[in-house]
């Protein structure tokens, strides 16, 4: 599940945007929002979502229960 950020809690500090390793962070108006196509959790990155990490309001970042995990990708073998 991709992560998402919970607007009216949001207070726009943009500590998230700089951190995420997969620049799936954006301001949208006044608020801060997470792209679901290019967020991987942190995974391969960080062992905590980074997002999650360094909001300063708790439950701010959480995870998008209405889509599935990130799944990382399997390369061939050769």
């Amino acid at each position: 599940m991709p992560y998402k950020i919970v607007a009216a809690q949001c207070t726009n500090c943009s500590a998230c945007e700089a951190e995420c390793p997969n620049m799936a962070i954006a301001e949208v108006g006044t608020t801060f929002v997470i792209d679901p196509a290019k967020c991987t959790e942190c995974v391969g990155h960080f062992d905590v979502p980074q997002c999650v990490a360094v909001c300063p309001v708790d439950d701010t970042c959480i995870l998008d229960t209405r889509l599935p995990r990130y799944q990382a990708s399997q390369g061939t073998a050769s």
